[in-house]
């Protein structure tokens, strides 16, 4: 998550008549739309700032790399 980017806790509210399953669907998929668990995961351990700047950079690698695939689809298309 880029640095001074806000970031809520998600929850839900319950109606007196919705099943306990339901509700709990819905807030797990609260969680994972919001990115929760990821940042649990990448703050579980000390990642040097040598480590992440690699890490960034592949991402941006692939993105390149993605973009540029996209464009060549749409560059040979047929029709």
């Amino acid at each position: 998550m880029p640095k001074g980017v806000m970031f809520y806790m998600p929850g839900i509210k319950l109606s007196p008549d919705e099943p306990i399953e339901l509700a709990l669907k819905r807030f797990r998929k609260q969680v994972e739309r919001g990115g929760v668990i990821s940042e649990c995961r990448r703050r579980e351990a000390y990642e040097k700032p040598s480590i992440a700047s690699k890490r960034k950079e592949a991402a941006a690698r692939k993105r390149l790399m993605k973009r540029i695939r996209r464009m060549r689809m749409r560059d040979n298309r047929d029709y």
